[in-house]
């Protein structure tokens, strides 16, 4: 078996699933009409519809010739770039990312080149996971893009401004799809039941087992769809000859519990539970509740988050909410974000709890942080200066006939090492952007600076 055997449908668009083929493929939509949800990019006369449904010739060589489909997972990514091949009668050709490299693509751009040169018709060239690709198989894309030499759709989890090249991204049509919404999951799961092509009513689904289904799926429609096969068929492995001779067996919501090892934990890396829970997640370290840190953290890691995002984001909390009150706590996450990098999971979860308890149960201070943004305002602000002319550079020809240089104190050679001397420009000259608090380590930063600046600025 070569490669278009094991990617291609048929010339007259894709190939009818078989009936041992998951639930969620028998029941992947036909036309547009049974897509759930994507609403705003379904309307009349949109891109996305003169690209499945050209009204004419004309329209479908003003249709888009390369699309990105961002989303998150079981939204529908897979199912448009299908249904753009089938309405059109295209040959379909998909690729995975996660396989495939540049010598797959090239084959099957070659191959594309050729069937459009003898006539056989247009290809679909569907990737899935294109963010994993790098630089030089995006590239490989480029020509056959410009050139329409196949249709190319992409879909990818990852926001494509980061993922993908600019290259081909400038040259695509970027669609977002939308989470589906409970009641979207509801009815493609309804209709799974009834369709000959999925249940065909061998079975029905009690409502509380329904509910619990929508909740573990998230809004994902291909988790619901495989919860519901794995339900069904426990229900009819456990059911009475009479339910496998024809009468519906019973999905109860034991049955679904039953059917399922591990609970779906509700958490979607590139929708809402993604921002919710990495904000619970710092909101809990800042707020010093250890155990609500360490059981959000679990969330994410369950969830298959990437550690080095979450290694990313307790840096950025050692510095912005510990601070000065700790400053061993920025050493811990730095130190904690290499060794994720280089052990990675699931070892890496330790290195992650060990960090999230250091900053959760150390003293807090943001000091710092609320410091640099006051400077950065007035710096907008236009509140800048001249830099004082003892402090200018004096190392090159003719600076120091400027009097640049003129009157700095070495502060090394002043006792304690604090220099009396004017550092801040004339017009911010008393300004206090940092403010220690009383907790931790700055507690004494706070003594010093008090010190210091009694030095500095010697009341008269």
């Amino acid at each position: 078996m070569d490669l278009f055997d094991s990617v291609t449908s048929t010339a007259q668009g894709t190939a009818v699933a078989g009936p041992n083929a998951p639930l969620a493929v028998r029941m992947r939509p036909r036309t547009l009409e049974e897509v759930a949800g994507q609403g705003h990019l379904l309307a009349a006369g949109s891109p996305l519809r003169r690209l499945v449904e050209p009204a004419d010739e004309r329209s479908r060589r003003a249709a888009p010739s390369s699309v990105i489909l961002w989303g998150p997972p079981g939204t529908g990514k897979t199912t448009l770039a299908y249904l753009i091949a089938a309405t059109s009668g295209r040959r379909f050709v998909e690729l995975s990312a996660v396989t495939a490299g540049v010598k797959d693509v090239r084959l099957v751009i070659d191959d594309a080149r050729r069937r459009l040169a003898t006539g056989d018709g247009e290809t679909v060239l569907f990737i899935d996971e294109v963010h994993r690709f790098t630089k030089a198989q995006q590239d490989a894309l480029l020509p056959s893009v410009e050139n329409r030499w196949v249709t190319l759709v992409a879909a990818t989890t990852e926001n494509p401004s980061f993922s993908v090249n600019s290259p081909l991204l400038s040259r695509s049509l970027l669609l977002t799809l939308r989470p589906l919404e409970t009641e979207h999951v509801r009815e493609l799961l309804r209709r799974a039941l009834t369709d000959e092509r999925g249940l065909g009513g061998a079975v029905a689904l009690d409502e509380d087992a329904e509910e619990h289904v929508l909740r573990l799926a998230g809004g994902d429609a291909r988790k619901a769809l495989t919860i519901l096969e794995a339900a069904a068929g426990a229900a009819l492995d456990d059911g009475d000859p009479s339910s496998r001779s024809g009468a519906s067996a019973v999905v109860d919501l034991a049955t679904v519990e039953h059917a399922i090892d591990v609970a779906a934990v509700r958490y979607d890396r590139d929708g809402d539970q993604h921002y919710d829970v990495i904000s619970a997640f710092i909101k809990s370290v800042r707020g010093s509740d250890v155990d609500a840190a360490l059981h959000y953290l679990a969330r994410m890691i369950a969830a298959g988050e990437d550690p080095r995002f979450i290694a990313r984001r307790i840096v950025i909390s050692a510095a912005e909410d510990i601070g000065m009150a700790d400053p061993s706590a920025l050493q811990t996450a730095v130190a904690a974000a290499q060794a994720v990098a280089l052990i990675g999971m699931p070892e890496a979860r330790i290195i992650l709890a060990e960090a999230v308890v250091h900053l959760a149960t150390a003293p807090k201070s943001n000091a710092a942080y609320l410091g640099i943004d006051a400077a950065l305002a007035d710096v907008r602000a236009g509140r800048i200066g001249t830099v004082p002319a003892h402090l200018r550079d004096a190392h090159y020809a003719g600076a120091q006939g400027l009097g640049h240089g003129s009157g700095y104190q070495y502060a090394h050679d002043a006792p304690h090492a604090v220099a009396a001397q004017q550092y801040l420009p004339d017009e911010l000259v008393g300004t206090r952007y940092y403010q220690p608090n009383d907790r931790g380590f700055e507690r004494e930063v706070a003594a010093r600076l008090e010190r210091i600046q009694a030095i500095l600025h010697p009341r008269t």
